[in-house]
């Protein structure tokens, strides 16, 4: 997964990840869950990626939230 944010809000960046995510099954059990939250931040802008910080957030809707 090559998504990126760019010009899209975080909420439609959220939605068009979550969507192409259902194409990745092996990314959508409970030991892939840190992959598809390290993938979702580093397609955040990098303004972004600074506000989150270095929480290591490995919860997808926790991080989301964030």
């Amino acid at each position: 997964m090559e998504l990126k944010q760019g010009g899209m809000s975080v909420s439609d960046y959220t939605a068009k990840f979550e969507e192409l995510y259902r194409f990745a099954p092996h990314y959508n059990t409970m030991e892939a869950e840190e992959d598809k939250c390290v993938n979702f931040e580093n397609g955040l802008r990098s303004d972004i990626k600074q506000l989150i910080g270095f929480s290591e957030i490995r919860d997808f809707p926790t991080l989301v939230n964030k």
